[in-house]
């Protein structure tokens, strides 16, 4: 394979990448930042470091590893701070999926029956637009988008290295963006809504978890466009021509076989019929039940159990037509055949354990120490105290909450602090509905996700680039080139906004920018 250097590059840019392509293996990386923070958490507390939480009024210290608590919560938690690393299961039980898919040969067939007669130009646009709305699976489609956007990219004679890249930004940097009120909306709702009753009183304000759809749906579009030209007029032009090893490569002119055919065929209608399993489940059967709602059967699409248990539909929707597709064409023997080809699959993933292990561990502590909740409070506090009014007051808080998400990427965590700071405060400053103060947040959050190497999905997406296109790409490259996106999508977002603000409309149904007069 031979990826030849760069067309174009900035100084500022390449000194990013030399640098992030020095750091350690992320086990390494990250069991290092563990006991950073642990000596941190011993220094600050001999300081008595404290503050105060805005949520509960509460007097918070931070809490030192180094003392018989810090050893009780760690030989209490090293094990289940592993096994409760929320992308530890995912990740393995979605690559199973996907691989059966890969290696029955579901996915060549099908990129070089549609994806080869795409015109190239568009393939960023609409692998950015899937992995925008791939967010109502929630951190699901950070696992299956940039893998599916190096193959579709590969299909369409471009550099899979960029297309896993666009999948990846699509995903975090669009991760607030979508045609549909998702997960992320119920989050974010709830917390705003508890403030809401805690600062105005209880019925003075009804926040609906709707209060956002107008302007993040219509923000999926913008994303979309600002991703998927990124791609084409700058991020592809800091790469070589992709020169794939023998087998990698899809021929365009390639012609699939009647059994090919006839497996695509019966793929296709078992990932149908089990599509229309899940419709009829939701409408009329129990995966549309709302979860813990006070009303027997209860039905809504929002919270309801079909979302709850996304990850094992999801699961069950790649691995059908995969082994259906493997066992028509051949290419699986059976079930003997399936358990093999998901033990190959599973024997890649090693070096994403040992990863998980000390990403675990390092996230954790930092949690346990009260460091992320002292960084949260404390630069809330600051920004409070600059006194900065109108539409430059929003900017400077967009660009904090952008800030503050590279050390904590949780975006419910974050909100759940700075909203008691911030919704009173615009409030008060301005005006502003919460709703607002919600979308503000929203935008800088979702913009620095594209490069937060804090993210454990973008190791995953490193390690799946570095298994299918080049063993040796390195951190650097990806964070070099997802840098400028998430910065341009910020700044274009920002001015989104502001016209959006300028004219007027609603953000939501009944949500309008301010408060109504009284």
């Amino acid at each position: 394979m031979e990826n030849t250097k760069p067309v174009k590059r900035s100084r500022f840019l390449a000194w990013i990448e030399e640098t992030c392509n020095k750091l350690p293996q992320p086990g390494i990386l990250f069991m290092t930042l563990f006991w950073i923070t642990a000596v941190l958490s011993l220094i600050l507390s001999l300081f008595k470091v404290s503050f105060i939480n805005p949520a509960n009024d509460e007097v918070v210290f931070v809490q030192n590893f180094f003392s018989t608590g810090g050893l009780y919560w760690f030989l209490g938690n090293l094990i289940t701070n592993f096994t409760s690393f929320p992308p530890l299961g995912m990740v393995l039980v979605m690559t199973a999926a996907v691989g059966l898919c890969e290696e029955s040969g579901l996915i060549e067939t099908l990129l070089n029956e549609r994806v080869k007669k795409t015109l190239p130009v568009l393939v960023p646009y609409v692998v950015a637009f899937i992995g925008i709305l791939g967010n109502i699976a929630s951190d699901t489609a950070s696992i299956v988008v940039p893998s599916l956007g190096g193959l579709i990219f590969l299909a369409a004679g471009r550099n899979p290295l960029v297309g896993i890249i666009c999948g990846y930004a699509a995903v975090q940097a669009g991760f607030s963006a979508n045609l549909m009120v998702a997960g992320t909306d119920g989050l974010l709702q709830s917390i705003t809504q508890g403030v809401v009753e805690d600062f105005l009183g209880e019925g003075t304000l009804s926040v609906d978890i709707t209060c956002n759809w107008y302007f993040m749906a219509a923000s999926t579009f913008l994303c979309t466009f600002v991703i998927g030209f990124l791609i084409n007029h700058f991020v592809e032009k800091r790469f070589g021509v992709f020169v794939p090893v023998q087998g990698m490569e899809i021929n365009k002119e390639k012609k699939s076989t009647p059994l090919e055919k006839k497996a695509l065929l019966w793929a296709g209608i078992s990932m149908q019929a089990f599509l229309v399993l899940v419709i009829v489940f939701t409408i009329w059967g129990p995966l549309g039940i709302v979860v813990g709602h006070e009303a027997e059967g209860q039905r809504a699409f929002i919270g309801s159990y079909l979302l709850k248990y996304m990850v094992p539909v999801l699961l069950l929707f790649f691995s059908i037509p995969g082994i259906v597709y493997g066992l028509i064409s051949g290419a699986f023997k059976g079930v003997d055949g399936i358990y093999k080809t998901v033990v190959k699959i599973m024997g890649k993933m090693g070096g994403y354990l040992v990863f998980c292990f000390f990403c675990a561990q390092f996230q954790k502590l930092f949690s346990w120490t009260n460091i992320d909740k002292l960084l949260a409070v404390n630069g809330s506090n600051l920004l409070n105290a600059t006194g900065f009014t109108g539409f430059g007051m929003i900017v400077v808080f967009i660009i904090f909450s952008g800030f503050i998400n590279i050390f904590i990427p949780s975006a419910s965590a974050k909100w759940a602090i700075m909203a008691p700071v911030f919704i009173p405060m615009m409030i008060m400053a301005g005006g502003y509905h919460p709703a607002m103060t919600q979308i503000f947040y929203r935008i800088g959050d979702s913009s620095t996700n594209a490069f937060t190497p804090f993210s454990p999905y973008m190791w995953v997406a490193l390690k799946a680039a570095q298994d299918m296109y080049d063993p040796k790409i390195k951190l650097g490259t990806f964070v070099s080139n997802l840098l400028p996106i998430g910065l341009v999508m910020m700044a274009a977002w920002i001015i989104f906004l502001f016209i959006w603000m300028l004219i007027g409309l609603p953000v939501g149904p009944g949500v309008s920018v301010f408060f109504a007069a009284g």
